[in-house]
C-alpha cells in the first residue's frame, strides 16, 4: 500500500484494522467532551478504511456485476465506557468476528492509548443494489476472515 494511503487509511494488523484520528472541536459538545453521536462517525471511518485496506472499494463492489454488492449497518450495540475530549488522539480498531452468508459481524473499539472508551458490535447486512439480501462472495469473506478478532 502506498505510504500516503497508509497515513490516511490506517493499517491492517493480524487482528483487524487500526486507524488513528484526532478529536477536533467540531466533535465535542459545549464542555469539550465528544458528543455521543460523533462516535458513530469515528466507527464508520474505521469500517470504511478497513474495507479500503482490504481492497474492497465500496464503489467498485457496487459496480462489480449486474447485481451489485452493498454493505449496510443492520444492528449496532455500543457501550460507552469513558469519554474522549478535544485534542485526544484516538485509535479505532475494527476486526471481523464473522463473515458469510448475507451478514458480517464486526467488533470495534475506540481507545485513547490503552484506555478503552467505546466497545461496539456491528452487524452488517449484505444486499444488492436493489436492497435485497445477497450472499457475501467467498473471495470477499476470506479477506475479512483473514483479519478477525
Amino acid at each position: 500500500m502506498h505510504s500516503d494511503n497508509f497515513l490516511l487509511s490506517g493499517e491492517l494488523t493480524d487482528h483487524g484494522h487500526r486507524l488513528v484520528q484526532r478529536v477536533y472541536y467540531e466533535d465535542t459538545d459545549f464542555s469539550g467532551v465528544v458528543y455521543h453521536a460523533r462516535y458513530l462517525h469515528f466507527l464508520e471511518r474505521g469500517r470504511t478504511d478497513y474495507l479500503r485496506c482490504l481492497g474492497c472499494e465500496q464503489s467498485a463492489l457496487l459496480a462489480a456485476d449486474e447485481e451489485g454488492l452493498v454493505f449496510v449497518v443492520h444492528r449496532m450495540e455500543i457501550d460507552f465506557k469513558q469519554p474522549a475530549r478535544m485534542d485526544d488522539v484516538l485509535t479505532i480498531i475494527t476486526a471481523t468476528e464473522r463473515a458469510g452468508g448475507a451478514k458480517m459481524v464486526l467488533i470495534q473499539e475506540i481507545r485513547r492509548g490503552d484506555t478503552l472508551l467505546i466497545a461496539a458490535k456491528v452487524v452488517i447486512a449484505v444486499i444488492n443494489k436493489h436492497g435485497r439480501p445477497r450472499r457475501l462472495p467467498e473471495t470477499i469473506a476470506e479477506k475479512f476472515l483473514g483479519h478477525g478478532a
